[in-house]
């Protein structure tokens, strides 16, 4: 319990500290009212607590306030002074799950693990749940501000593991249109534009996934406006989602969600069919 941790005091150092603060969301409110809670349990104040673990009072504030992402060290060292029979390693479990997710994108995530149908028109970059983990790195090596090693490996991860959807039994069926011109952008060099159109071919092998490629030239485009998605949860349904920078928005009325689908039937139609994708992707690929 708290014995003989009293002699821990030197404040972690900032490779240790985990993310910054950020804009509170429900997730980082739970865990901050857990470790509160537990804090008061113990019958500790902030600074009492913040002495203990060796962080800083200002960042014990931060976390149970639900403004900072908890270090692994924080939790271990949390956990051990409160005692709290694995209650703050569960909650930090919880928590971990979103870390690596754009704050706007959570709630589209969430609603993804329980989709049986998801359409995706991309023109930005290849979606995550098609992305290997060079071209993930290679996006996230490229746009500022830069993430630091700890914030990079969070987001790669989380990316990774949201591709288990693709193969979650009962199989929900994936559809996705793609610009032919994200291929050719060659994102991370030659090599890693390889691992790519081979992940493409893979994951278009798949019973469930479609991977439709836009061609360069397409004179008339329905996807004119901007990326957006299309899914129908296991209740049947639809709800779209739309993103920018920093930004998303999830969208449940139904005239905007038919507007949604009048064009993604458009973009299925201009874009190559599933067989004369593979073909693109393969000529793609040989000529690297």
């Amino acid at each position: 319990m708290l014995s003989g941790i009293g002699e821990v005091t030197a404040v972690v150092s900032a490779d240790d500290s985990g993310d910054g603060e950020v804009e509170p969301d429900d997730n980082l409110r739970s865990f901050g009212e857990t470790v509160k809670a537990s804090r008061k349990r113990a019958g500790l104040t902030q600074e009492q607590l913040a002495s203990l673990i060796g962080y800083s009072v200002q960042y014990v504030g931060s976390v149970e306030q639900g403004r900072r992402h908890p270090s692994q060290k924080f939790v271990t060292k949390t956990e051990a002074v409160l005692d709290t029979f694995g209650v703050i390693d569960i909650a930090a479990k919880q928590l971990t799950r979103r870390r690596g997710l754009a704050t706007w994108f959570r709630r589209w995530a969430e609603l993804e693990e329980v989709a049986v149908t998801l359409n995706t028109y991309e023109c930005r970059s290849v979606p995550g749940l098609l992305q290997p983990e060079a071209y993930a790195r290679a996006l996230i090596d490229s746009v500022p501000p830069l993430a630091t090693p700890e914030e990079a490996e969070a987001r790669v991860a989380m990316r990774l593991e949201r591709q288990k959807l693709l193969h979650r039994v009962p199989y929900a069926l994936f559809s996705f249109v793609i610009e032919q011109a994200l291929i050719e952008r060659r994102t991370g060099g030659p090599q890693v534009t390889r691992e790519l159109i081979d992940r493409l071919l893979e994951w278009g092998e798949l019973p469930n996934v479609d991977v439709q490629i836009m061609p360069l030239v397409q004179p008339v485009h329905a996807g004119t406006d901007g990326p957006f998605r299309l899914l129908e949860t296991d209740e049947h349904e639809w709800l779209g989602y739309t993103e920018g920078q920093q930004t998303g928005q999830v969208i449940s009325d139904p005239k905007d969600i038919s507007l949604l689908h009048q064009r993604y039937a458009k973009l299925r139609i201009q874009a190559l069919n599933p067989a004369d994708s593979t073909g693109l992707l393969m000529r793609m690929r040989g000529s690297l």
